[in-house]
């Protein structure tokens, strides 16, 4: 569908600012139903016939924040685009102060100037939007984990347990306390994969690649939406910011290509403990990672490439609809 007209919205906890790009005019509504509702009837008033048919919404991804909104549009079978946060504001140019009016007429503009090349956003099913949440908070508690670890470690090195003994059997709960509630939301994500036809096949087909857990693969099958916004291996690659990228201009700066910075830190990582799972585990990547440093090659220049391979391997088994076979080890 080509559309004709942008509605931006700058969504705050409260209040959603609205900007119609044709007819230039803004309204703040409260960012909950019934201020969803006063804000579709008074966009719909200013269109005529069926060209509101051809208008999209524009907002930024803010999390909890938005995620009611996008409900609310996917409903009514509206178009809109959630967009990333930076990806607006590196749009924008030189700016100077902030006003909420003002960026939802911004965020207008961004989506109206680009009205041909969108695409609306998918919603991502109940169950996908349960594993969000679950993986979210397993990651939380397991940072918290980490962190009661670090504190006890100090306590027992550093203060001696016949002094500060009732601090670090506090501790020793607080882990014991945590490691049983990661192991009940695995269990859950694990329940909810099973009672879901369509994920489970996925989630199947991602395992099958050699170096791929429960956790890697349930993030892969969140941040992709069951592989249905990410059409290809390398812009996935680009958003775990594990895609090199060269730097050169004119003559006098040529550098080595580089990864960005600008990435899912968080699956970056992810398929970083991937790559040397996989590297125990495959002998084919094993050879390669081996002969790579035997010729003086980065350690971490490697293991970026075997993220990469991984990545691909995963894209391709589920293009295929067909678990990935290793054909080295046959051939071996």
């Amino acid at each position: 569908m080509k559309f004709k007209d942008a509605i931006g919205i700058d969504v705050s906890k409260n209040t959603i600012d609205v900007f119609i790009h044709g007819p230039k005019l803004t309204q703040q509504f409260e960012n909950d139903l019934k201020g969803f509702k006063k804000m579709y009837k008074w966009a719909t008033s200013h269109y005529s016939g069926d060209d509101f048919d051809h208008v999209i919404f524009c907002f930024e991804y803010t999390g909890i924040y938005s995620t009611p909104l996008s409900i609310f549009l996917d409903d009514l079978k509206q178009a809109f685009i959630l967009v990333a946060p930076l990806q607006i504001k590196k749009s924008m140019g030189m700016v100077r102060g902030k006003n909420d009016k003002v960026d939802a007429y911004r965020i207008a503009e961004y989506a109206y100037l680009r009205r041909d090349l969108i695409k609306p956003t998918k919603i991502p099913s109940k169950n996908i939007m349960k594993l969000q949440k679950l993986i979210s908070l397993r990651e939380k508690l397991v940072k918290q984990r980490a962190g009661f670890s670090a504190d006890l470690k100090e306590y027992r090195t550093v203060l001696g347990k016949e002094r500060h003994g009732p601090i670090i059997n506090v501790q020793n709960k607080m882990l014991n306390y945590l490691a049983k509630q990661i192991k009940a939301i695995e269990q859950e994500l694990k329940e909810l994969i099973k009672n879901d036809e369509h994920i489970n096949k996925i989630y199947k087909l991602v395992t099958s690649v050699d170096g791929i857990g429960l956790i890697l693969a349930v993030n892969l099958i969140v941040t992709t939406n069951c592989f249905m916004n990410f059409d290809c291996a390398r812009k996935y690659a680009c958003y775990a910011g594990i895609a090199p990228f060269e730097k050169q201009s004119g003559t006098s700066l040529r550098s080595k290509s580089k990864v960005s910075h600008t990435a899912n830190k968080n699956m970056k990582s992810l398929l970083t403990l991937a790559a040397f799972s996989a590297i125990q585990k495959n002998s084919e990547l094993k050879n390669y990672y081996r002969n790579r440093l035997e010729k003086g090659k980065s350690k971490m220049g490697t293991i970026n490439i075997i993220r990469n391979k991984i990545v691909h391997r995963v894209f391709a088994v589920v293009k295929r609809q067909t678990p990935y076979v290793n054909v080295h080890a046959f051939a071996n």
